[in-house]
């Protein structure tokens, strides 16, 4: 990991980034999840770091380091995306997006074809405004999507309540319970496991917290919203990766996806899930973006 870098904007606020793997390798934006922080990007650096890649993780607006950008849309994303790789004097870059990070991924891409090469997208957020059976969404989101819609301000006095709790870092000797509580798919539970993972995956989530309700609020938003665009206009190369015991997105969501996207090579990788696939298959996926 390299140090922590500051993006200061024309209205004073701050784009906080942090890279990983090599400082002088083929540059690669990482798309963190939701909710999660830059720090998700972690998972990528021994094998970036290996393969001669540059990964560039920037926090979104109001997620731990980053100032709050009131009102924000996804359609907002490659604005900061490009004033980024201005910062950095990167002409065209990849794109590593996991999870949440997907939709700012395909944003990025669909308005700066010039400078996105390819887009690398791991069980990645669909278009939830546009899923007619929500059956294929994690409980969870089913849950939220639902109050979202019919009682805001009930979630919003969820959100605030749940922070203090989500911003608390467990002691080791209680992950093992942490993702036992979790209800994980087995192929999940035993990769967060590694230590290294469990970081990567729950300091980012805390992060986020702790930070700020309101940024993790408005990234969550985002999300039941249209995105502003169409797939069908993301032309650049997409690798989409996604596991077939993925929980929070049904794979079948991703094959019709799939089907969507102008240049897409997908991959539904057996006994993998959402947590499990970038965990134990990061130097393919880096691998096959760079191939790209």
């Amino acid at each position: 990991m390299l140090r922590e870098n500051f993006i200061k904007l024309e209205d004073g606020a701050v784009i906080a980034f942090e890279e990983y793997g090599n400082a002088n390798g083929e540059p690669v934006i990482f798309c963190h999840g939701w909710p999660s922080s830059r720090i998700m990007a972690r998972l990528t650096d021994d094998p970036a770091r290996d393969l001669g890649i540059r990964i560039i993780s920037p926090d979104r607006p109001g997620i731990s380091g980053s100032s709050l950008q009131p009102d924000r849309k996804l359609t907002d994303w490659p604005r900061l995306v490009e004033r980024i790789a201005d910062h950095l004097a990167i002409c065209d870059f990849r794109m590593l997006a996991i999870s949440g990070g997907a939709p700012y991924a395909y944003a990025t891409a669909a308005a700066m074809p010039e400078r996105v090469r390819a887009i690398a997208i791991v069980g990645g957020a669909p278009p939830i405004a546009e899923v007619s059976d929500t059956n294929a969404l994690l409980p969870l989101y089913r849950w939220m999507l639902a109050l979202y819609r019919t009682r805001p301000g009930l979630l919003r006095r969820l959100f605030y309540l749940v922070r203090p709790v989500l911003s608390l870092r467990p002691p080791v000797r209680l992950r093992p319970l942490v993702l036992k509580m979790l209800l994980l798919r087995p192929c999940d539970a035993e990769s967060l496991r590694d230590a290294a993972a469990f970081e990567a995956i729950f300091e980012s989530q805390r992060r986020a917290w702790r930070a700020s309700a309101e940024g993790v609020m408005a990234d969550a938003q985002i999300y039941a919203e249209p995105w502003g665009f169409a797939l069908e206009d993301v032309d650049v190369p997409v690798r989409l990766w996604h596991g077939k015991q993925d929980r929070a997105f049904s794979f079948h969501l991703a094959e019709e996806l799939a089907k969507r996207l102008p240049n897409c090579k997908a991959r539904f990788v057996d006994g993998a899930g959402h947590y499990s696939l970038p965990i134990r298959h990061m130097r393919e996926i880096l691998e096959d973006l760079i191939s790209s």
